[in-house]
Formats: C-alpha cells, structure tokens, sequence
C-alpha cells in the first residue's frame, strides 16, 4: 500500500530519535495507530489505561531518561484527557510531545460529534501548537515540535484530523512560494555566562563566611560539579524535592530536602547561612529561604526567566549548571575557617539521629516512617524511585537515603496527585534493567494506580529485570490534606471528605497475576522489603499504617500551633492524634523515644 501521511508521522517520529509513543486508540486517531501497527519493530506502543497517564508516562520518560516524551490520544475527551499531565511536564520544564487527533476537516466549525477547538484548549500548556491542514505541512510541523520540546524543554502538540491521516504522504513539499523545507536534529549548546559576570559570581561567594547551596533538578547531571564547589566553599547543601538525586545523602554537609516537607537542618542553614548560591532550582517557597537582605545570592540556571524569580539575587549566571560551575571553580579560594561546616554536620547527625527515633515509635498499627527507614539500606545501587503527592511524599523526602547513581522524581511544580504509578511505568520502559520502586498512598492507588497495575500486567515479562516495586500506604485517609486541614486552617478531620474506603491492594495484585504482600507488623515490615525485592515479578507491598502520624515541619510557626491547637475541639480521632504527636515530640527530647 502507498505510504500515508500517518505512516510520515511516526517514521519522522523515528527519524528523531522517539523509540516509544504511550497513549490509548480511538477514531480520531486511527490513522496513527494503523501506521504504529506497520512501524512496531521500531516503533513501539505502550497502551495505557487512561490518556491522563499517557502524557505522565512521556513526561517521566523525559525526567529519567533527558530525551523527549512523547503521547497519544484521540480527539475529544481523549485530547482533553492528556492536559493534566501534559502541564506536569510544562511545570517541571520537561520536554513532551503530544499527537492528538481530530475530527475531519469538512465537519470543523459544524458542532460535528467530539469536535473541540483544541487549538485553543492546548495554548496554554504548550509552547507549540498546530494543527496540521494537508499532508505537506506535516513535515515542518514534527520538526518544529520536536525542536521546541528539546531545545526549550517544553510542551508541543501536534493536531491530526483523522481524514489527513489516511492521506498519501508527502515527503518533500514542493519548491514553491508557501512550502516550509525543514530538517532533523538538534545539538544543544554548551551555554556559559561571560568571563566578568562569573568574576562577580565568584567575589560574592568568596566574601561569604557561611554558605548554603540550594540544588534542583537542574544539577541531577552536575553532581560532581556541585560537589567540588561544596568542598572549596565550604558550603552545605540543601536539595529541592526534584533535585533530591542529585547528590548522595550521606554526606554529612548535606542537608537533605527544604521546605514544608524539608529537615530541620535545611531551615536552619537557611536562617543562619550569609550568602545563598542556587543551582537549577525553581523551588517555590520563598518562606523557607533566607530572609530578604540576610544573605548575598548568586543563581545558576539554564532558564533566564526563572532566575532570581524567588531571591533577588546579586549575581545571575545564565547557563547549563555542570559547566558554569566549571567555569566558577578556579575563581573560587577555599575557605580556611571550617566551623560553619562543623555545625551542618552536628545538624545533619543528630537529624538523621532524631528520624530514626521516630520512625521506631509506636502507632497503630504500623508507623509510616519506619516504612522508609527500612527501605532506604536495601535500596538497589540502580534503582529509580518515582513518588507520589500525599503524605507519603513527606517520609520520602525526609526518610529515604539516595546514594549515588540512583534516580528519583515526582511531580514538582503540579504536585499532582496519582502520578507516581505512571511515573514508575514510564522509567520502567525507559530502563526495563534497572528495579523501580514506586511510592504511593491509598488516595492515589484508587484515583488511577489500581488501573495502572494492569498495564503493568500486561507488559511486566518484556522487562529484563522484572521488579516494579510499588508500596502502598494504607491508610483509609486522604493524609497530607487532612493534615493541612489541622494545621493550615485550624479545622478538624472532615470525615466526610477525607475517609478512603478500605481496599486489599495485595490481593488485587494476586488476583492479576503480579505479588502481593501485606504488613501490619512493625517488626516484619524489613522482611517484607526483603521479599518484595526478590520477587521474580512486580510487587505491591501494601503497608497498613496509622494516619495520625504527624508529618512534623522543620519549622512550626506560631499559627501553625494555634491552627492545630483550634482543631482539636471537633477532632473525630483526637485520641490518636494527641498521642502520636506526643510520641514524635517526645522522641525529640528523650534518648530512645
């Protein structure tokens, strides 16, 4: 048969580099799907259970593995469908591309069957976006889309009405006024600032007695770089949630994460530290940075919009991060006073200290924290952790120790609930050798992680080494708002709002065809680890734990107290949570907890 335009799609797809399209079928697109049909020995297709975790699947292909993303979906509600994670790539900077189909030409403007202007719905998650009219116009516009996702690190979509499709395909438009004659392929540059900007970068910091460096995911391939400017400056470092990876834990001048979800020894670096150096970081609340005017700044990102968008920094370098501190390292002098190092380090010891005496309290029936705790020594050299928005973030963020060479991410910028199962599916396609742990609560399992399970039975056997790891906090709370109820407005539980019906996560997981394992126990929770990391198939390790384990803030503020305080009148669980959070400031003050 002769080549349709829905064949040019994906072979200019290919010729790109994309070697995998997520996404679900429908008529609007079924010349697509046709030609992926005829491509799949290059091509390949992973049929997800809903649009929505097509695009989070290419946004995580994006984070895990620096190349483009790319999703699916049908007109109408299947377009519709991909926009929340379409704007998760466009909050965390990721570049995605999405493939949407489109009624017929003929019937545009006549209130045709899933017509939708879906021009206008993507010009605001996208940087480009185009909806194609004849067969020649194809090929400029994969070009330009592809170009603007890799170049910008930003969303493109790319509009199909399905009778376009099903068209001959034109390969070179012809020589003519009107035509567009574009090609393959991007390099992008090595961008570093000029020798005099960097020269003020390195006076700042090397007048600075006590620095801080706050890292993004805009350093996760700078961490040597990092490191060294650490070392000459003497700094400690705080990570940002989507920078988490991006140096190891258990150096003692890292702090670990900063914010409401951060340590105690991030907050106290940046009250106390005179000058701030950023690195890659769009993080967001000003709140747990120094106060305006108490520290010199300099700011490193590759974005010049971003830069000194949360601190008014003193010095902004525009360029990639790896080589503009490259470039910096000879301009800075080593710190001969190492106090200020010596006291990040008593923070972080007694830190990691305190943690680990909460995590061993008593609760009911199993202390979230001690869930992590346990998983952070048995975590693969390789593994990629992929979390999701929740409480659970909180433990992850504080309790889990990344060592080098392991990759972590979330939904940043979105915080988007239910995205850690795509996520994990997305960075098991992207590396099918490497083990995945996925972190998740009961809220987001049943907003879509409980669908996702399946496509992840139908496809676990093609992955060399066969274990998605996905934990499950039950319990039967929608936690981190219920939390935020307490302390951000002063109410009490909404039973009404925040009760999740009780499932059997393990069961359903035995029920098709993967491992289900199950603790209530605090003194089985390692071995449970243990068994789900030696399963020969994906696991999911439903933990029962108690919801009133308070996710404590580095740092609790006078209104924060008299908010909690003002909830208990109408708490329905006041008992528990009195005294759980006895348990967790009393392991604070006593030895043992």
């Amino acid at each position: 048969m002769a080549k349709t335009a829905g064949d040019f799609v994906v072979e200019r797809l290919s010729a790109w580099g994309v070697k995998r399209i997520y996404g679900y079928p429908g008529d609007g697109i079924n010349g697509v799907m046709g030609a992926l049909d005829r491509a799949k020995e290059t091509m390949h297709f992973t049929q997800v259970r809903h649009e929505e975790m097509a695009a989070f699947m290419a946004c995580a292909h994006a984070k895990y593995t620096g190349e483009v993303g790319v999703c699916l979906a049908t007109s109408g509600p299947g377009a519709i469908h991909l926009l929340n994670g379409l704007y998760d790539a466009k909050a965390d900077h990721m570049p995605v591309v999405a493939i949407v189909g489109q009624q017929a030409r003929a019937a545009l403007g006549g209130h045709y069957q899933q017509e939708v202007n879906l021009a206008v719905l993507f010009a605001d998650v996208c940087d480009y976006v185009q909806q194609v009219s004849v067969p020649e116009q194809l090929r400029h516009v994969i070009d330009r889309a592809m170009r603007v996702a890799q170049a910008e690190r930003r969303v493109a979509c790319v509009i199909l009405p399905n009778d376009i499709q099903e068209l001959d395909a034109v390969e070179t438009p012809p020589h003519a006024h009107g035509t567009i004659h574009s090609g393959v392929g991007y390099a992008a540059p090595l961008v570093v600032p000029e020798p005099a900007t960097l020269a003020r970068a390195a006076e700042v910091l090397n007048a600075g007695k006590k620095v801080a460096m706050l890292v993004g995911a805009g350093a996760l391939e700078a961490t040597d770089e990092v490191l060294e400017v650490a070392e000459r400056l003497g700094a400690g470092i705080a990570k940002a949630l989507l920078g988490k990876a991006a140096v190891p834990d258990e150096l003692p001048f890292v702090t670990g994460s900063i914010g409401l979800l951060g340590t105690e020894p991030s907050w106290k670096m940046m009250q106390e530290c005179d000058t701030l150096l950023v690195v890659g970081s769009g993080f967001p609340y000003s709140e747990f940075l120094p106060k305006e005017g108490a520290a010199r700044a300099v700011q490193i990102d590759r974005d010049p919009s971003m830069l000194s968008l949360r601190y008014p920094m003193e010095v902004n370098l525009a360029g990639d991060a790896a080589a503009t501190l490259r470039a910096l390292l000879p301009l800075l002098e080593k710190k001969a006073d190492a106090s200020w190092r010596k006291r990040i380090g008593g923070w972080t010891e007694s830190w990691w200290k305190l943690l680990e005496k909460r995590a061993m309290t008593k609760a009911d029936p199993v202390n979230p924290q001690r869930v992590f705790w346990e998983l952070s020594p048995r975590l693969p050299d390789d593994v990629i952790i992929a979390a999701d928005s929740g409480s659970s973030t909180n433990w992850y963020a504080r309790d889990v120790k990344l060592r080098r060479g392991m990759k972590a991410s979330l939904s940043g910028g979105l915080a988007s609930m239910g995205s850690g199962m795509p996520y994990a599916i997305g960075a098991k396609f992207a590396h099918p050798e490497r083990p995945v742990v996925a972190i998740c609560g009961d809220g987001a399992m049943q907003m879509n992680g409980i669908n996702e399970l399946i496509t992840v039975a139908k496809y676990w056997k093609d992955w060399a080494d066969p274990r998605l790891i996905v934990l499950v906090l039950n319990n039967r709370d929608l936690n981190q708002v219920t939390w935020e109820q307490r302390v951000m407005a002063g109410d009490p539980k909404f039973l009404g709002s925040q009760s999740v019906p009780d499932f059997s996560y393990a069961r359903y997981a035995d029920m098709i065809g993967l491992k289900g394992l199950m603790v209530d126990d605090p003194e089985l929770v390692g071995a449970a680890w243990d068994q789900a990391l030696a399963a020969d198939r994906p696991v999911v390790l439903e933990a029962r734990t108690d919801p009133n384990v308070p996710p404590m803030p580095p740092h609790i503020t006078v209104q924060q107290a008299k908010a909690f305080m003002s909830s208990l009148a109408g708490e329905p669980e006041l008992g528990s949570v009195l005294k759980n959070t006895a348990r967790q400031v009393v392991s604070r003050v006593l030895p043992g907890g």
